[in-house]
């Protein structure tokens, strides 16, 4: 068998000691989702920390411990890496997890279960607009172009005033701009000069 983790605690947090490098933030919205995990599922990934108690993984969460007033958290130990083996491990444990991805389909489904089931679904750490685009897509996929030509149909309008609604496949556009000079119905009086050419 290859090397593994075999022994687990619960450490109080005020021995635990966090990488001062440590390049990996968290922000304030982050905790807060980190906390209301903690305080729904409870504490149940541990923190990884070698002999010394110096924290390899798990700074996001003792943070969120410490702010929800937790006082002890469980700590698996690690005595086998070497001090570039830990800080390549700080590194990686927090990189490799932004390569995986998303099955979409499965994901709508889940999300749709746990709405079925009046679950709170912010707690899986997805915002509402990150489940609005999740369900948009769906909507897209419905929605087809039927190539309707609006400039070729408009051109064939005889006659068009504004404020006219026309009905073209699915639009409805509305004529604008200055409608058209109407005729007044009176007619131009020729002058006599123009009367003695054409006698001419």
């Amino acid at each position: 068998m290859g090397k593994t983790t075999t022994e687990m605690q619960i450490i109080p947090l005020g021995k635990l000691v966090p990488y001062v490098n440590n390049a990996r933030t968290h922000s304030p919205e982050q905790l807060a989702k980190l906390r209301s995990s903690l305080r729904e599922f409870g504490f149940i990934n541990p923190v990884i920390i070698d002999r010394d108690f110096n924290v390899i993984a798990g700074h996001g969460r003792i943070a969120a411990a410490k702010e929800e007033g937790i006082t002890e958290v469980p700590c698996v130990f690690v005595d086998y890496l070497t001090e570039a083996q830990k800080k390549a491990y700080i590194l990686a444990d927090n990189r490799m997890a932004l390569d995986a991805g998303w099955d979409e389909e499965l994901l709508r489904i889940e999300i749709e279960s746990l709405q079925g089931a009046d679950f709170d679904v912010s707690l899986t750490g997805f915002g509402e607009d990150e489940i609005a685009d999740l369900f948009s897509g769906d909507v897209e996929k419905d929605v087809k172009d039927d190539d309707f030509d609006l400039s070729a149909a408009l051109e064939k309008a005889a006659f068009v005033e504004r404020g006219d609604i026309w009905t073209v496949g699915r639009h409805r556009p509305q004529a604008a701009g200055r409608p058209p000079r109407r005729a007044s119905g009176r007619k131009r009086r020729r002058s006599p000069r123009s009367k003695s050419r054409r006698r001419a």
